[in-house]
């Protein structure tokens, strides 16, 4: 018995609907403008997933009262390196993170996105996930994830509340109290217990080996590009920095390696002989076969532990996010046992239904067009260098201006020199973080590499979109010109709730 179309002839025609509500421009321009927008909706990427502030007043005030009791305590930058704090909470807390297996993932660029990649191609095989990565866009909630969407906050207020007793019995018997990122931690790892999760997707905060999330035992541990950033904590080569994510690979795991610098590869290598691990290398075991640029995104064929994968929509754009996409795969094959226990290739119409799903907040975002202003988490330069080649790739402007705001602790003067053959104009701005470098200090090392008359200041990052928005629009109503804003996750997320997302 055949099924027949569902009958849509009453329904509402969007194209027709649009081009009403532009009766006051050109009949031509609305036409053309009212098409480019109904393609736009039907292949752009899916609504990024970052959750405004709760609705609730009671709800949003626990919410401040947990952030502002985090807050207390060290940030992320100030650590002690060991997991001896967080190992002490797990086990007044019962080991929680020993109650379902996980996906470790480390490396320099990309673990966010690939994590979340990951978690999307689990959930499309119907397992319930755990997602913990970090650091946040705009909210704090967004770093703990159930079943593909974080948290709510009344949830996250619970857990916290939940394991906080435990977090000050702890604080008592240490010679230091738990961190901020140590509680957080502790908070996503019970909340996966509590839910239950059938597998938790875990992203490090720094390095590898005394990183707090490094509690877990990963099945499968995945190791994105190397390079040189928190050079200060983690070693001055790709190879010295190697040494510590390769903490998190442990006995019998499965590796999926990332292309990496020779030097970092030959210790992961290493590492994985030591504990009798198995590697699955990008280009050799796996790899991107092909992509093609189209509406939204771009379009892949893979090659998996078990198999090619084709036509694979992907509605991010950027090389690198490929890449992610061919590690993220990897990944997931490698957790059911593809390459190992089983040859074929997983369901290809389930991982196209996963990857088409997949968004990536403050990641090559466009959040406006007239002018197109785009939001990019880069922070440091190999970041950089990987969103300058995106943007050349995916968008013609003419005229690019870039709003910068960045942490004084990253080699700032790499990330500038990264983006200064794209950018026409650069305006200097600062984050509201305390660990924001100085609009003024970051100026003079912007002068230095683009020029006096290329670089404008602006302190304040609403003033820094408006002038950006300004010198874009310059280029002409119908012109290309476009804004990039960059240099650090806080600035990308201010700018996003000042754009109106979130």
């Amino acid at each position: 018995m055949s099924e027949l179309p569902p009958d849509h002839s009453s329904e509402p025609d969007p194209f027709e609907e649009i081009v009403e509500a532009e009766t006051q421009r050109d009949p031509d321009l609305a036409v053309i403008e009212a098409g480019s927008r109904t393609l736009r909706a039907q292949g752009g990427p899916p609504e990024a997933d970052v959750p405004a502030r709760p609705a609730d007043p009671e709800v949003d005030k626990a919410l401040r009262e947990v952030e502002a009791e985090l807050a207390t305590r060290w940030g992320e930058t100030k650590l002690e390196p060991s997991i001896t704090r967080i190992a002490a909470l797990m086990d007044v807390l019962g080991e929680p993170q020993r109650s379902y297996p996980s996906i470790h993932i480390t490396g320099t660029n990309g673990k966010t996105s690939t994590a979340r990649m990951i978690e999307a191609l689990l959930g499309a095989f119907e397992l319930r996930t755990g997602r913990y990565t970090s650091p946040h866009v705009q909210s704090i909630t967004e770093r703990i994830s159930l079943d593909g969407a974080p948290m709510d906050a009344e949830r996250f207020v619970e857990t916290y509340r939940d394991i906080q007793p435990y977090v000050e019995m702890v604080d008592g018997q240490q010679e230091f109290r738990l961190s901020f990122f140590e509680v957080l931690t502790g908070m996503a790892y019970a909340a996966f217990a509590d839910a239950p999760v059938d597998v938790a997707v875990v992203e490090v905060g720094m390095g590898g080996s005394w990183d707090a999330t490094n509690v877990i035992d990963g099945d499968v541990a995945v190791v994105t590009p190397i390079d040189l950033d928190h050079t200060d904590r983690l070693g001055n080569t790709p190879g010295e920095i190697a040494v510590e994510k390769a903490g998190i690979v442990k006995q019998g795991a499965t590796v999926i390696l990332a292309q990496q610098p020779v030097d970092a590869a030959q210790v992961m290598l290493k590492k994985a002989v030591e504990v009798d691990a198995t590697v699955a290398r990008e280009g050799l075991e796996f790899g991107v076969v092909s992509r093609q640029l189209a509406v939204g995104g771009q379009l892949l064929t893979l090659r998996g532990l078990g198999g090619e994968y084709e036509e694979v929509f992907l509605p991010v754009h950027g090389a690198y996010q490929a890449h992610n996409a061919a590690v993220a795969l990897a990944a997931v094959e490698a957790f059911f046992g593809v390459g190992a226990a089983r040859a074929e290739r997983l369901d290809i119409d389930t991982v196209r239904k996963a990857f088409a799903a997949v968004a990536a907040p403050g990641r090559m975002e466009v959040v406006r067009r007239s002018p197109t202003v785009v939001l990019d988490a880069a922070h440091n330069p190999a970041g950089a260098r990987a969103t300058a080649e995106g943007v050349s790739e995916v968008f013609d402007f003419s005229r690019l201006i870039g709003v910068v705001g960045v942490s004084g602790d990253k080699n700032v003067r790499g990330l500038l020199e990264a983006f200064e053959p794209i950018f026409a104009e650069v305006v200097i701005t600062q984050n509201s973080s305390h660990r924001a470098m100085d609009a003024d200090a970051l100026a003079a090392l912007a002068v230095e590499v683009f020029g006096e008359e290329r670089v404008q200041v602006e302190p304040r990052l609403d003033d820094a979109l408006e002038a950006a928005i300004t010198l874009a629009e310059e280029e002409g109503e119908f012109a290309g010109g476009g804004v990039l804003v960059t240099g650090s996750v806080i600035t990308v997320g201010e700018a996003r709730l000042l754009l109106g997302r979130g």
